[in-house]
């Protein structure tokens, strides 16, 4: 049911891409995370990027505009808005995705969708592959609690998802949209009745996955939360699906916790990148604030001459003679890309009976 391979990668459909970066070339990045906004209207207690601040900067519209040209020039597929802060917040969201479409990039969002307000569906359904819910409960108490923000932001959550089914729907949009839960103690009793919600409101998923502890966030609550025995609860929500609402629960994620990096070195840097709020590009975004994974900044410098500069070829010679993947993040968003790619180079011995 998972036909967004959303548990596993993509990058194997990508060959060519894969192929000039087997015979040493400067490849371009196929995928970029943006956080337009750096405010967040939640503070959720798990927040990965709390170390950031939450500071109320927001990337300028026009100059994000000539970059979306420059790097779908280069070779950039696509570009997710969400990051450090809630997409939504910032005054110009509609006009970026449109502008970030017309030069020819894919377009998707994660967001808390409080503020995914009618009138901004309207402008960004038409122009999104598709655009992920962050809802961590089936409830408005628990909600509350866990996303560190009032109750009734669940209800308005809820109901922007259901105008934006509405208005997909009637327009004949091609958008996906999807809940997303992380997996707390506080939360699992109500996977299953967030399931049926997302379900019943329109969505065309709900998937279900693990805490991973960022390297730097303040919180350390859930640092030592464990997905095991977690099958009654799988063939639950596998119930649940329908021709056309699916939970994807993450099991190949789940599991990854428990096991030791099949690989030996970041691989993946080359494919992806992410830019903060303040217009900074950095090769990881588990590294914000260390210098060593800085590249440079989009307001300051042109995309091509960020991703051929001295700084991003000294990185990247730095993380593949000293970077050690086994103290990166858990989970890490690159995890089973690094682990395809180590394969490339580090064949089996049978690899040839296909």
């Amino acid at each position: 049911m998972d036909e967004f391979r959303i548990d596993s990668h993509k990058l194997m459909l990508h060959p060519r891409r894969v192929a000039d970066w087997l015979d040493g070339k400067n490849i371009a990045p196929l995928y970029m995370e943006i956080s337009p906004s750096g405010g967040c209207n939640h503070r959720c207690r798990f927040c990965g990027l709390d170390f950031m601040g939450y500071k109320p900067r927001f990337l300028p519209a026009n100059i994000l505009r000539e970059r979306f040209k420059e790097m779908s020039a280069a070779g950039l597929k696509s570009v997710m808005f969400a990051g450090e802060g809630e997409p939504f917040l910032h005054r110009d969201m509609g006009q970026i995705a449109h502008d970030a479409k017309t030069a020819g990039l894919d377009v998707a969002f994660a967001t808390n969708a409080v503020v995914l307000r009618p009138e901004t569906a309207r402008i960004v359904l038409p122009v999104s592959s598709w655009i992920k819910v962050s809802c961590n409960a089936g409830t408005a108490k628990t909600y509350a609690l866990i996303h560190g923000t009032r109750e009734d932001d669940f209800g308005k959550m809820l109901a922007n998802l259901e105008e934006a089914a509405r208005l997909r729907q009637k327009e004949g949009y091609a958008c996906t949209l999807g809940f997303q839960m992380l997996l707390l103690p506080e939360n699992q009793a109500e996977a299953e009745g967030l399931a049926k919600t997302a379900r019943d409101l329109g969505a065309d998923y709900l998937v279900i996955k693990p805490y991973s502890q960022h390297p730097q966030s303040h919180t350390q609550e859930y640092a030592d939360a464990s997905y095991t025995d977690l099958d009654e609860l799988a063939q639950t929500l596998k119930v649940l699906n329908t021709d056309n609402f699916s939970v994807i629960f993450r099991h190949n994620t789940m599991q990854r916790l428990q096991s030791r990096k099949r690989y030996d070195r970041c691989l993946a840097l080359p494919f992806w990148s992410y830019m903060d709020a303040g217009g900074d590009l950095w090769g990881c975004s588990v590294f914000l604030s260390d210098k060593r994974f800085a590249y440079g900044n989009v307001m300051e410098t042109s995309f091509n001459e960020i991703w051929n500069g001295v700084k991003r070829k000294e990185s990247l010679t730095w993380c593949e003679d000293h970077l050690d993947v086994q103290e990166c993040r858990l989970n890490c968003r690159m995890d089973p890309v690094n682990a395809y790619l180590w394969e490339l180079i580090h064949p089996g011995k049978h690899d040839n009976f296909i």
